[in-house]
Formats: structure tokens, sequence, C-alpha cells
């Protein structure tokens, strides 16, 4: 999933990329209000983490203008810890989460993903979709037959976007826009290799080649 991160303080920034990346996440960085405010209303996140302290502009002001022009990103919100009215603040802007600072990375990590669950639609605890179990924690999928099967980096990235897209028809350029970030440099070929990866350690049925359209991920296969 890609996910935009604002963050002026650039050690926090660059200790939360790393992490976030490992996650599974892939990450874009800007540390001004004015940058970020340009690139979430033209790219295809799936989340936002926004600190509110910001140079050039502040976050809630960007929070506000993304609203205002029909972002509907969910964005969870950086505070400072007994900040209380920035918190108020942000949710009626339109924040979706907050979190006060400091904060442990691992809860950071689990509210983004609850966020990214509640936006397509599964309100559950867990990605589940036709028996398929996906562990976002250790990166790895349970078949519905029992079986555990490791997944690498790219793989979790793309199986956890075709879940949570489940009978959609996805083209390559749409993948490509979830599953990496702005300094990456992959093409559609990519994107074949990762599903016919995928194919081998889930079975071929789960994922149907649209020729000259895309891919679906079968929610019922």
């Amino acid at each position: 999933m890609r996910l935009l991160l604002v963050e002026d303080e650039q050690s926090l920034a660059a200790a939360l990329r790393r992490d976030l990346t490992a996650a599974g996440f892939a990450v874009d960085w800007v540390a001004d209000g004015l940058d970020a405010q340009v690139m979430g209303a033209e790219s295809s996140f799936d989340v936002v983490v926004l600190d509110l302290g910001l140079p050039g502009q502040s976050g809630l002001a960007v929070l506000s203008a993304w609203r205002q022009i029909g972002v509907i990103t969910p964005v969870l919100v950086l505070t400072a810890r007994d900040a209380w009215h920035e918190r108020v603040d942000g949710l009626k802007a339109g924040a979706d989460d907050y979190l006060g600072k400091p904060f442990h990375t691992e809860e950071l990590i689990a509210r983004l993903n609850a966020l990214i669950r509640r936006a397509a639609g599964h309100a559950g605890g867990g990605l589940v979709v036709a028996g398929l179990h996906l562990d976002e924690d250790r990166q790895r999928a349970l078949l519905p037959d029992g079986q555990l099967v490791e997944l690498t980096a790219t793989e979790f990235r793309l199986l956890r976007y075709f879940m949570l897209n489940p009978n959609k028809l996805l083209s390559k350029t749409r993948l490509l826009d979830h599953c990496y970030d702005d300094s990456a440099d992959h093409d559609g070929n990519t994107i074949e290799v990762y599903v016919r990866r995928l194919r081998d350690k889930l079975g071929k049925h789960w994922i149907l080649t649209q020729r000259g359209q895309g891919y679906r991920f079968q929610g019922d296969p």
C-alpha cells in the first residue's frame, strides 16, 4: 500500500520511513506543508501520516484543503501528547485517526492497517478474502487448507492490494501506483513477474488475467 509521510523532523521521518517500509508500505516522504498539499492532491495514496507542525503551511491547513477538493484518503494525524485541542481540530478538519507523540511504531502501523481495511470495507480485525488470510504482521498468507505461505516484501504489498480490492479489475498502472513509491523504477513487466510468483505460491485460480486490461483477484475462487 502506498503511504504519504508528512513530517519535518528528519530523524523521526527517516526512522518511520524505514519501519513503515519494513511493514509493507511504499513510502513517499515530504517535509513541507505546501509540497504535501500538492502531492496528496495529485497522487494515488492509500493512507497519509500527517504531522500538524509543518513549515510552509500547517498540517491542519493541508488537511482542510484536501478535504475541500474531495480527497478522501484516510489520514492519521500526529500531535503532541498533551495537545488535546490539536486532536479536536484535526478530527473536525477531516482526520480519520490521531496518535500522540511520542508513540510506539507498532501502534502506528496497527492503526494504519485498520484505517486501510476500514476504507476498503473490511471492518474485521484482519484481512480475509474467500478463506485466504493475510498475516500483516509476519507478511505471510494462510491458505484455506491451512498451508502457510511466506511472502517477499513486494509479494506482500501486491497481495494486500489485491485482497483489499477483490473482484475488481486492476490495471498494471493502478497496481504500480499503489505498490511502489515515486522513487521506484518499475513498469508493467514487474507486475507480471510478481503476479506469476503469487500464482506459483497461492494457486493460479486466485488471480485472473484480463488481456489488455489487467488482473482480477477472485473473491470467491
